[in-house]
């Protein structure tokens, strides 16, 4: 028998209430994440990956809300918390890493000041403890020189150091869940790699589930278990990755796929790139929000809205050409 899901979201629909007036950032979107696993969430900008994590994590601004759904968390309903319950969760169980280590982190304070604040916060470990533990963390991270960086500030270290801090800190409770929101976007290739072995090295070592949100296919494939696509703030595939690779069961997850570089032409004359734009979430098209851009969009593309159908094993789509 499979373990249950450490992370259950069930119809997920957050809305905002803006000056232009409301809309549904996440549109009914369900997952399961499993111990030890990771899901990677992709998807264009726009496409409600990442207010979908801070749904998970009740950190939506005040102009948002969770209108529908429910997240279980190791059992536990997540939105009946109260909010001191929540902050016990944030940090001990589930864990962020942002995607801009520059904004997230305090300039005005040393590094080993924000590492140790958690630990004390949430662990109430002495000030002592809590150095001699961020020291740790920062060895952890493959920090060189923990000691010093302790006694550094942001905007001493690089993106790849500073990321490497917000890893630290993420972890320093020891989470069963890490939320890793693009955290390798302003980093060069190089980095990226050395970023993402870092991660799947302490997910293996420290046994915990990530939840990976991305708009790279390429990082989903190294890293991820299982995939999640979105579009316009719906989930339009699920999937384990290898099949997800092998036979794209969404137009929208084809055209990603076809926009990547491909390995064998160093320098392709013409890269394949989805036809128009994002539908904003202010005016989207009646039926599928993806017809007006679909190569295999027929009339009753632009009337129904598809659930997520099985394909095949383990692996849903939201289109026509499955339901029919």
């Amino acid at each position: 028998m499979a373990d249950p899901p450490l992370l259950s979201v069930h119809d997920l629909t957050v809305a905002f209430d803006t000056r232009r007036g409301p809309f549904e950032a996440v549109r009914g979107v369900s997952f399961d994440v499993q111990p030890g696993k990771t899901l990677g969430v992709v998807g264009e900008s726009g496409s409600g990956k990442s207010v979908t994590a801070m749904a998970l994590m009740r950190l939506l601004p005040d102009a948002a809300e969770v209108t529908a759904g429910t997240v279980q968390f190791a059992g536990r309903d997540l939105g009946s918390l109260s909010e001191r319950d929540m902050q016990a969760v944030r940090g001990r169980e589930i864990a962020m890493v942002f995607q801009d280590p520059m904004a997230s982190l305090n300039p005005l304070f040393t590094i080993g000041h924000q590492v140790m604040e958690s630990l004390r916060l949430q662990l109430g470990l002495s000030r002592v403890a809590a150095r001699a533990r961020a020291e740790e963390l920062l060895a952890l991270v493959r920090i060189p020189s923990p000691r010093d960086i302790l006694r550094a500030y942001p905007h001493e270290l690089s993106g790849g150091m500073r990321q490497r801090v917000m890893i630290a800190i993420a972890l320093s409770c020891g989470p069963k869940l890490l939320i890793a929101d693009e955290p390798t976007t302003a980093l060069d290739v190089t980095t990226q790699a050395q970023i993402l072995e870092l991660l799947r090295d302490l997910q293996g070592s420290l046994h915990m589930a990530v939840l990976l949100i991305t708009h790279d296919l390429g990082v989903i494939a190294e890293f991820a278990d299982d995939v999640m696509v979105m579009y316009a703030g719906r989930a339009v595939e699920r999937s384990p990755v290898e099949a997800l690779f092998e036979k794209p069961g969404h137009p929208y997850t084809e055209g990603l796929l076809r926009s990547m570089p491909p390995l064998d032409d160093e320098d392709p004359e013409v890269l394949p790139a989805i036809e128009g734009n994002v539908a904003s979430p202010f005016d989207l098209p009646s039926g599928c929000s993806f017809h007006p851009r679909c190569p295999y969009a027929w009339d009753a593309c632009r009337l129904q809205s598809p659930p997520l159908a099985r394909l095949a094993d383990n692996h849903d789509a939201a289109c026509l050409r499955v339901t029919c």
